[in-house]
This record gives structure tokens, sequence and C-alpha cells, in this order.
């Protein structure tokens, strides 16, 4: 085994490194193809990881997860006081609508949130912050948005933009 192509220590080695020894590998193994697709996707698959880590460790220290922080933050940025129906909710978050009772269902239990009759239909809800999951969503975007900031830091204005687009046009 030539040592381009050796075996990498995924928890040590930088990603760029990792990546470029499995493009030897496959080099190796299957000149006839161009695996660089492969380390473009894999970038962007352990960026991903990373930032998804990291807002998950922050959200860990309200005893929220994603799915949770979704539906309140969705919420959030109505308005105080403003209601959606369950499949408004799960539209804008393009979710089902069993997936979104379950949500709202753990939410509730929390009292996060509140489901109200719907005054213009007699068989409609709608869902609204409670003051107490208002307050926490207020507290939880700061140190969401200090999160991501941290995480994206070594990248300047231009170039979060420049990433956002090319990212835009992936698929």
């Amino acid at each position: 085994m030539s040592q381009e192509a050796g075996p990498v220590d995924r928890d040590t080695a930088p990603d760029e490194a990792h990546l470029d020894a499995i493009l030897a590998q496959w080099r190796r193994e299957r000149p006839d193809i161009d695996a660089a697709p492969m380390a473009v996707c894999g970038a962007v698959w352990r960026a991903g990881d990373r930032l998804r880590q990291g807002v998950l460790a922050n959200l860990a220290a309200y005893d929220l997860d994603f799915a949770g922080f979704d539906v309140i933050m969705t919420l959030r940025r109505q308005g105080r006081d403003a209601a959606l129906s369950p499949s408004a909710l799960a539209k804008d978050m393009m979710l089902s609508t069993s997936a979104m009772t379950n949500r709202l269902d753990r939410l509730e239990k929390r009292g996060l949130i509140t489901r109200r009759a719907d005054p213009s239909d007699r068989r409609g809800l709608r869902i609204i912050l409670s003051d107490e999951g208002f307050a926490l969503v207020d507290k939880v975007v700061g140190t969401h948005v200090a999160t991501e900031e941290r995480m994206l830091a070594d990248l300047t204005s231009d170039e979060r933009d420049q990433l956002r687009a090319l990212l835009a046009r992936v698929g």
C-alpha cells in the first residue's frame, strides 16, 4: 500500500487531507473515473455535520431538539401573538401533518405552545407561542445566531454570500 493512499485516522486528520487520501485511493483503484465529485460532496456533508452538531449542542442547553426548535422559531418569526394552523406550520416547515402533530404534542406538554380554536373555522386550530415559549425562543435565537456566527467566523461576508450562492446551485 502506498503512503499517499494509506489509511487515514478520521478523528484526527484534517478534512482536506482525508478527502485527498480518499481521492488518491479511488485514482489508484479506478483510474477510469473522476472521483472529484465525491470530495466536493464529502466536504459539504462534513461541514453540514459540524454545523448541525454545533447547533444541536446549543439547543441541548435549553432541552430542545431541532424539531421543536424549528416549530418555535417558525412561530416566533410570525410576531408576538401570531397564530398559524398546524397545516400552515407543516407547509412552512415542509413536513407531513402527522409529523407536525407529534412536534406540537411535545411542545404543548412543555408549555411552550398553545392550541386555540380557529375563530373562522370551528374544526380548525391555531398554534401560538405561550409566554414561556416566546421568552424561551427569544433567548435561544440569540445563542443560536451566536453559535452559527462562531462556526462561520473564518469566512468573510463576501465568502459567506459566495458559499450561499454556490450551494443554492447544487442539485
